[in-house]
């Protein structure tokens, strides 16, 4: 059963470097020395001038699906840090000695080629413990893009939230039970059990400004995160590309609960991008969405309390969203696009307004 997955975080803690002799060990040390590197107005050309191998350049040292989600990661961070090295003129052109190896994992990945969520948060972070919990102060990265705390913290952040969804996942496979056997009880069970975990998790979110700074983030290490726009891949078909930068929109834990409370978004361009974040997805989460979204309407057979209080969790987790991005990006900024190219807090809003809409 799908539900059985523990949250949306990788399996097993992610692969943290490829082995010594690997072929593919110069992406460690790429991704070590990187935000190093990014201080230097040399840095692209310097990249240009590195032969890094592609994966099918040794397919024996690239086999498992840990070993290609760290490759993944590895070349994402080095193409959003060339395309958006902060300091330098903006360019458009992605030289092919990136542009090829990302097209390449990120084709056996099957998905867009450029650094998203998955590869920034998901897959990025490794356990001090592994006998304690993925959670902070237990917990740190594998690649950053500055020499700061504060982008180790960001992401951070997002890794024990996505952790927290364990309890979440549990409570939907109860949620499944229950409708079997029409057993109210049951139901009412589980969404006080998904309600529990969104107010740990909206718990770890408003820790967010112990050890980021608004300032730090919007100026250091957020452009490194930008869609790309109009950007050409160097000897590739993919001619002025447009894809959408890292955000938390492609996170599948707001769209898995959406698609458990069938909560009807109207149509709009809000909608297509929501629609469109999957895309950026591990394909194994949008099979898990689609499972839930099967699931039968259960809105009658719940009680009001522990239905609303689902909802109520949810829309709190938005309104402290929509708080930072007030916060840490719209107070700098009159560009009305986030990182994923769209009107973030119109949007943020609406989708607040509409979850408390469709309580009971």
């Amino acid at each position: 059963m799908l539900l059985q997955q523990l949250s949306f975080l990788p399996t097993e803690d992610p692969l943290a470097a490829f082995p010594p002799g690997s072929p593919f060990a110069l992406l460690d040390t790429l991704g070590r020395d990187l935000p190093s590197l990014l201080m230097d107005s040399n840095f692209r050309s310097y990249l240009r001038g590195i032969d890094i191998p592609a994966p099918s350049s040794a397919p024996e040292a690239l086999q498992t699906l840990p070993q290609l989600r760290l490759y993944y990661l590895r070349i994402g961070f080095l193409a959003s840090a060339y395309i958006n090295q902060v300091g330098q003129a903006a360019t458009a052109l992605l030289p092919k000695n990136i542009a090829r190896p990302l097209v390449e994992i990120c084709q056996r990945l099957q998905r867009p080629p450029i650094l998203s969520y998955d590869g920034y948060a998901l897959f990025n972070w490794r356990r001090f413990d592994k006998t304690k919990a993925i959670a902070l102060g237990n917990i740190d990265t594998l690649q950053n893009f500055v020499h700061r705390y504060d982008e180790h913290w960001f992401i951070l952040i997002h890794v024990e939230t996505e952790a927290l969804a364990a309890v979440i996942f549990s409570g939907i496979a109860k949620v499944e039970r229950a409708l079997s056997n029409q057993d109210e009880s049951l139901l009412n069970s589980a969404l006080s059990t998904i309600e529990l975990a969104l107010q740990r998790q909206i718990a770890v979110l408003e820790r967010i400004p112990e050890h980021m700074d608004a300032q730090l983030y919007y100026k250091t290490f957020r452009p490194y995160i930008r869609f790309f726009e109009n950007v050409v891949f160097e000897d590739l078909p993919q001619i002025n590309v447009n894809f959408r930068g890292e955000t938390g929109a492609q996170s599948s834990i707001m769209p898995m609960l959406v698609a458990l409370m069938k909560i009807p978004h109207r149509a709009s361009p809000l909608l297509d991008h929501l629609i469109d974040m999957r895309n950026y997805m591990p394909s194994e989460h949008l099979d898990i969405i689609t499972y839930v979204e099967q699931l039968a309407d259960f809105k009658n057979l719940a009680g009001r309390d522990a239905y609303n209080g689902v909802l109520e969790a949810m829309a709190r987790f938005r309104e402290i969203h929509y708080d930072w991005a007030q916060q840490y990006i719209h107070r700098w900024v009159d560009d009305p696009r986030g990182t994923g190219g769209t009107p973030y807090m119109q949007w943020l809003k609406r989708l607040i307004d509409e979850t408390r809409a469709a309580q009971k």
